[in-house]
């Protein structure tokens, strides 16, 4: 019993806020207001990104794969050392049943890349399919069988640190299994369905064979749960997910359409029953709420440390339902928006309704509806975001996985709101690590109009000593101090730009490491 508990308590300070997104860096991104809370004369712009000319750069397997019918993005990219790894649904047939994938089963697909635009599917010889094993589908092992098939959303978690080996890649995914076969039953909240949908959380060593984290779904001491995501953020695990009326309201108990729950879990074990409100779109919570406005799936999200940032489905209803009926989601519309949460649990859009991601021009191959996927990596001077296509027809057409960049974490910028008149912004208060720097994300400075960068005490007051300039742009600018600072201490940073400065400060990173990915 003592080894065990030792081996827990190891587990937890090993893993503590680490993933494969944790940045050395603490990020104060110019868009989060509650890391740069303080400011005079400056503005937020955020930033479109920019489709890649490729687009889509992993498309749907031949006749006889196990992506032929769609190959999409409810699913994970991220660098291990040299290599982008992909975990991605794909469909066998390229028709639908009833609304659902035949058998109600997705595979689990894998694929690799070097540089993130060209991708292979390696045959990994785990699961038999077609009659034999060279395919690119994960093995997925549980006690309960219809635990062990995906349906939708999958999440994949690696943390590298966790002392059991058998533990460094977690995932969570939607199973939609029957009733009958969950043990114990689970609660009746809303409508009883003979499915019902689930949160199945797996443990792997290597991301390619998983086995299923005990014999009932993770939200089985609650209600119907459409996951789709999972990190961990300080001393928990969460996911989070999507559900609508009448399994969940709005806080006066009204009806809703899709928003975002969260669960969480100190160990990846026990999930909380209880659930918080993790986000809803603006319109959503107006009373009365904005007509066909709503959420979709959940978030994409990136773990960098002290902050998540994020991909959220901006759902918008079709202005008529299909006349034959057929599929009700026929007609619906889909861009991709920017969420920020600086406590795991709350998020919000920087600048509501904006579209960071929009859906292609009428005729193009994602021009109905984007789907969202755990899928950041900074790659040299670019931020890379992978995303899908849904024909919300229910045809599958085009639903493959394109690629969006923007210059490395550059999505939004702090500039001056009156050009002529001098600006400035203060930081939230941070302490300092021995050998820890200061560098800025930034462009549009030079000698004749620099920036002013002054190091604040814990009244918020200049520390004689600790004031310069930087006058050249660049992703990671260095601030350099004429002497070093005192490690532990409360500080934080003021920018003073002056009257006239075209600077944009993107991001201020605190941290050991200059280098780049």
């Amino acid at each position: 019993m003592k080894l065990r508990i030792i081996l827990a308590i190891l587990t937890l300070a090993c893993t503590k806020g680490l993933s494969q997104t944790h940045a050395e860096d603490r990020v104060l991104f110019a868009f989060d207001d509650h890391s740069i809370p303080w400011r005079h004369n400056l503005k937020v712009t955020l930033v479109q990104a920019d489709k890649h000319p490729e687009n889509p750069v992993l498309r749907r397997g031949p006749k006889g794969a196990p992506d032929h019918g769609h190959a999409i993005l409810y699913g994970t990219v991220f660098k291990e050392g040299d290599t982008f790894r992909m975990w991605y649904l794909g469909m066998i047939q390229t028709e639908i049943e009833k609304g659902q994938a035949p058998g109600w089963w997705r595979p689990m697909c894998y694929a690799e890349s070097k540089d993130g635009v060209n991708w292979t599917k390696p045959e990994l010889g785990l699961v038999e399919f077609n009659g034999n094993k060279k395919n690119n589908i994960c093995l997925i092992e549980g006690s309960v069988h219809s635990m062990t098939l995906v349906n939708d959303f999958l999440s994949v978690l690696y943390e590298p640190n966790d002392p059991d080996p058998s533990r460094r890649y977690k995932v969570a995914y939607i199973a939609h299994m029957p009733y009958d076969d969950i043990k114990g039953g689970m609660s009746n909240i809303g409508v009883k369905e003979r499915r019902v949908g689930t949160t199945i959380c797996a443990t792997s060593s290597d991301g390619l064979s998983w086995k299923v984290a005990g014999d009932r779904p993770a939200n089985a001491g609650g209600e119907r749960f459409e996951v789709s995501s999972l990190y961990r953020f300080g001393d928990f695990y969460y996911s989070t997910g999507q559900l609508i009326s009448p399994w969940t309201w709005r806080p006066d108990g009204s009806k809703t359409g899709r928003n975002t729950l969260a669960f969480r879990s100190p160990d990846f074990s026990t999930w909380s029953q209880a659930t918080a409100h993790a986000y809803s779109r603006p319109g959503q919570l107006t009373n009365p709420a904005v007509v066909g406005e709503q959420m979709h799936m959940g978030m994409g999200l990136w773990n960098r440390g002290n902050v998540l940032v994020g991909l959220h489905g901006m759902w918008q209803d079709a202005t008529k339902k299909p006349e034959d009926g057929k599929y009700w989601n026929d007609g619906v519309h889909i861009d991709l928006g920017l969420v920020v949460s600086n406590d795991g649990v709350h998020f919000r859009e920087p600048v509501p309704n904006f579209r960071i991601i929009t859906r292609g021009e009428p005729g193009a191959w994602d021009d109905t509806a984007l789907l969202q996927g755990h899928a950041f990596v900074n790659h040299g001077d670019r931020t890379m975001m992978w995303y899908s296509h849904w024909d919300t027809s229910g045809k599958l057409k085009t639903m493959e996985i394109g690629l969006a960049t923007l210059r490395r974490d550059g999505f939004g910028y702090l500039s001056a709101q009156e050009e002529d008149n001098d600006s400035e912004f203060i930081t939230d208060f941070f302490e300092l690590d021995e050998n820890e720097t200061i560098h800025l994300n930034v462009s549009g400075v030079s000698h004749d109009a620099p920036l002013t960068v002054e190091l604040l005490d814990r009244r918020a007051q200049s520390i004689p000593g600790y004031s310069t300039t930087v006058s050249a742009g660049g992703i990671r600018v260095p601030v350099v101090w004429s002497k070093s600072v005192a490690a532990g201490r409360k500080r934080a940073l003021r920018v003073r730009y002056p009257g006239g400065s075209p600077a944009h400060v993107y991001a201020v990173y605190i941290g050991q490491s200059s280098r780049q990915e």
